[in-house]
């Protein structure tokens, strides 16, 4: 017979294991889509304190074409992504992947990708690689396929070379019999895509990572935005020192070449959806860094105006929190067309394009709102260790 007391102990029981803590119950809320940080190992190097919880996938960067093979250029990169890859343990959603190339680093894949034997011996290492460190993928970073980068060589055999190389990594990485992730880094431009057979390589990665930053460079002799979201036109730069200079560069081009569209994020995601790219294989970039120039002319606060020079060559994010955004006599911008941000100290004559916590959320918000496959950014060793960094804004929108 079955006490009062016995069926009070039961159902405190029951009561028990039916209810869990709210920690219990809650999950991570998954992203609207991917969160690829690209990074390079800082020199105070503490893995475990990255926040990997607000990522899908890093993407450590870089590994180089070095005999034919894939190969880190400085042997003590290899212990670091070991280290990286052990963070796994604690963040089981994290894809860790490997970046072979980067500006400066692509001296070896025109030549590697020239035969069917060479690519082999490339891809080969490649799957050797992925094994030796337990890795989820890799990203291709040729810059750029038939066209100059720095220094590398190239030619007009790059472009179907470039195509099978991808398809026989795709091949080879589905032949382990795992999940692997295939991406390539893409210029932001559109000549880029006139050297690659887009829609094939397509087909065989997962995503392309459109470097939707350094629409302008350092040495440019009139200032700019490198890294803007918003669709400029031409129009919008009519009485500017920009458009003048563009009007001259063009003067001495060839006819078929003077139709040149001001760059953007937004444009040049449009320009390959019309080629065909799906929406969910593209994934647009954002900047953790900036570019600086010196002796600027304070009309428009600085944009679109002459200067004097590089002031920097770029700055990282966490310097610009700490020194530039609203200090030291910069003041803070904000381009509506450009939905971009940007810096100008009238004391310094120094103006600076950069992204902020505001211009990555609208990216992201951008992401969502077009099917996009998600957002990446270089490099998270540049973020700003404080509250409310560029990584919170981005995974704050993307888990909205």
């Amino acid at each position: 017979m079955i006490t009062k007391k016995v069926l009070f102990i039961y159902s405190v029981l029951i009561f028990s294991c039916s209810c869990t803590s709210p920690v219990q119950k809650m999950k991570a809320v998954e992203p609207k889509g991917v969160i690829m940080a690209y990074y390079v190992a800082e020199k105070d190097y503490q893995p475990e304190k990255l926040p990997l919880d607000k990522l899908t996938h890093i993407i450590f960067s870089f590994t180089e074409v070095l005999d034919g093979e894939m190969k880190f250029k400085h042997e003590s990169s290899s212990e670091k992504l070991h280290q990286l890859v052990a963070q796994k343990e604690n963040h089981p959603h994290l894809k860790v992947m490997i970046a072979c190339g980067g500006w400066g680093g692509c001296e070896g894949f025109s030549e590697m990708a020239e035969t069917k034997e060479s690519r082999k011996k490339f891809v080969d290492s490649t799957i050797d690689f992925i094994e030796e460190y337990k890795l989820d993928g890799v990203d291709i970073d040729w810059e750029y396929p038939g066209l100059p980068g720095a220094g590398n060589p190239h030619g007009p055999q790059d472009t179907p070379n470039f195509t099978s190389l991808m398809k026989e990594l795709r091949e080879a990485m589905d032949e382990t019999g795992k999940k692997l992730t295939l991406t390539f880094a893409s210029a932001g431009w559109e000549r880029y895509y006139d050297h690659i057979e887009t829609l094939e390589v397509m087909n065989y990665v997962d995503f392309m990572n459109i470097m939707t930053y350094d629409f302008i460079g350092g040495t440019s002799p009139v200032t700019a935005h490198h890294t803007n979201l918003g669709w400029i036109k031409r129009e919008d730069l009519e009485g500017t020192a920009l458009m003048d200079m563009i009007r001259k560069y063009q003067q001495k081009m060839k006819e078929k070449e003077m139709n040149w569209n001001p760059r953007s994020a937004e444009y040049i995601i449009d320009y390959c959806m019309k080629l065909g790219v799906k929406p969910g294989q593209i994934v647009i970039g954002g900047a953790f860094y900036g570019r600086a120039w010196k002796g600027v002319n304070p009309e428009n606060n600085g944009l679109y105006q002459p200067n004097k020079g590089v002031h920097t060559g770029w700055v990282a994010y966490q310097n610009i929190r700490e020194n530039y955004e609203n200090k030291n006599g910069f003041v803070r911008y904000w381009d509506p067309v450009a939905k971009a941000p940007y810096l100008y100290s009238a004391t310094d004559s120094v103006f600076i394009s950069y992204d902020d916590t505001v211009s990555v959320k609208l990216k992201a918000r951008y992401a969502i709102e077009s099917k996009l496959g998600g957002i990446m950014f270089w490099q998270l060793g540049n973020d700003t260790k404080e509250e409310n960094s560029l990584l919170d804004a981005i995974y704050d929108e993307m888990t909205k």
